[in-house]
């Protein structure tokens, strides 16, 4: 049996103190839960405030990105080394923003998979299609070639620890989502690839869906046969919002 997991992406929002008052409202709202895995994915500037707000609780810590080096000439990006520093357990690595705005490739979210694996960071992969690509009914050739790419040179040992979030493009902050039965299908595909790359395991593997997701919206989600949890992005910036998501009925 697969535990559910929700994580938020708060991406480019709250300054430290927004962080650590939203997060501190947050400990309250959830805590006790133990059947639902939680974590909140925050701006590098918040990690090192957040870790010590969570310290002690049910909620796990994660970055929004990272680079595949441990240390280098790389201005402006950040490592695998500080995020281990700061207390992060999850990393979500190549979302569509950094697919699209910043030009990443397959082969830099390979890259970097491998990096989190090595530093004992648990990589939250992003894969999905844009909106012309599933109206020219490509959605799962593109999934399929974005999920293998980053799998690619990854072991059989390393999928325990590894989640993929398909969020399609199209329903990423246009308040559009996919619909239970669409986001399933392609979610249970996903599953049968990784299942004839790897096995069995593919069955333990938890899947997340992404885009636009909401309090009443996540329970129709949950009630599917593969959806394993959610990535949440705007409904994860306040504590209550995101706290109704993480106890979906």
């Amino acid at each position: 049996m697969r535990q559910p997991f929700i994580a938020g992406n708060w991406k480019m929002h709250k300054t430290n103190q927004e962080a650590v008052d939203m997060v501190e409202e947050l400990v309250d709202l959830v805590e006790g839960i133990d059947d639902v895995d939680i974590a909140i994915c925050a701006p590098a500037t918040a990690l090192a405030p957040l870790n010590e707000v969570i310290a002690d609780t049910n909620i796990a810590l994660g970055a929004e990105d990272m680079h595949w080096k441990e240390e280098g000439a790389y201005t402006g990006e950040i490592s695998p080394l500080m995020l281990k520093d700061v207390g992060c357990e999850y990393v979500i690595l190549g979302h569509s923003e950094r697919r699209g705005y910043f030009g990443e490739t397959d082969k830099d979210v390979n890259k970097k998979v491998q990096t989190a694996l090595k530093h004992d960071l648990k990589p939250i992969i992003c894969v999905g299609e844009s909106l012309a690509q599933r109206e020219a009914g490509e959605t799962k050739d593109i999934v399929k070639e974005q999920v293998l790419a980053a799998l690619d040179g990854v072991t059989k040992n390393d999928l325990e620890v590894i989640t993929v979030a398909y969020e399609p493009i199209w329903a990423i902050g246009t308040g559009k989502s996919a619909t239970t039965e669409e986001a399933n299908e392609v979610i249970k595909y996903i599953r049968d690839v990784m299942r004839n790359e790897f096995g069995k395991v593919a069955d333990e593997i938890r899947i997340q869906y992404g885009g636009s997701v909401k309090p009443h919206n996540i329970s129709e989600f949950m009630a599917t046969s593969d959806i394993d949890g959610a990535l949440v992005g705007s409904a994860s910036l306040k504590a209550q919002s995101f706290a109704d998501i993480v106890k979906f009925e």
